[in-house]
């Protein structure tokens, strides 16, 4: 499991780290995830889980209250309470706060039962723990899933990121969807930044949360320290 933060650049904290897996040759996760069979997933999501919660109770601060934040695919959690039971298990046993677990789910192919995904994410919610939107903008990740799902994050696609600062159409559309998410009482995360024109122009929209490249890269079995000095000054 590799490491990246995501960071609140108003204040510079970081509001949490996400558990990204690599391979044992540096693969993505995407090269990793093509080679695992369909019927090996759920088990293959639950090591992903614990791996990552044991790796952080042993490098976040106990005293600290920077979140974990997990990816999963919902195809994955045939039963919420009981798909929890092994993560909740590693927290316990390496004295990491499960009040701190952030999940986020994503959907490459259509979701074909998006209420047992509403049930999956309500039950989350219900323990305490944080829920997301991955890739919003892009795939199926779109309005109809925000209005049906309603988590408490909302991590807006890369796609949308890139060269936001040179582009009137991506300024719009991300403005408008901060002032949505924040009428229906969902923080807004912006991942992918690679620049800091991209970072400035995302601050003056009023995006808080940012993670991306410019920030840190993702390292692995390490909590990598951003680089705030690549955060621009608020203004007055």
């Amino acid at each position: 499991m590799a490491f990246q933060p995501i960071v609140d650049i108003r204040t510079g904290s970081i509001f949490a780290y996400e558990a990204l897996v690599r391979g044992t040759e540096g693969q993505s996760a995407g090269e990793v995830l093509s080679g695992i069979e369909p019927d090996m997933i759920y088990k293959f999501d639950q090591a992903c889980r614990v791996k990552a919660i044991e790796l952080a109770g042993s490098l976040f601060a106990a005293d600290g209250d920077a979140k974990l934040s997990i990816n999963f695919m919902p195809n994955a959690v045939y039963e919420p309470n009981a798909c929890i039971r092994a993560s909740l298990s590693a927290a316990r046993r390496v004295g990491f706060d499960p009040g701190r677990l952030m999940f986020e789910f994503t959907e490459n192919e259509q979701m074909v039962d998006v209420a047992h995904v509403r049930h999956i994410i309500e039950a989350y919610q219900a323990r305490g723990f944080t829920t997301a939107i991955d890739d919003f903008g892009a795939g199926y990740a779109g309005l109809g899933l925000l209005a049906d799902l309603r988590p408490d994050m909302l991590k807006i696609d890369m796609a949308l990121i890139r060269g936001i600062d040179r582009s009137a159409s991506r300024r719009t559309i991300v403005a408008s969807v901060v002032r949505m998410a924040e009428d229906l009482g969902i923080r807004c995360i912006a991942e992918g930044i690679e620049t800091a024109a991209e970072l400035q122009t995302l601050r003056e929209i009023g995006v808080r949360l940012c993670q991306g490249y410019l920030l840190a890269r993702p390292t692995v079995e390490a909590l990598p320290s951003p680089a705030l000095a690549a955060v621009p000054a608020a203004t007055a």
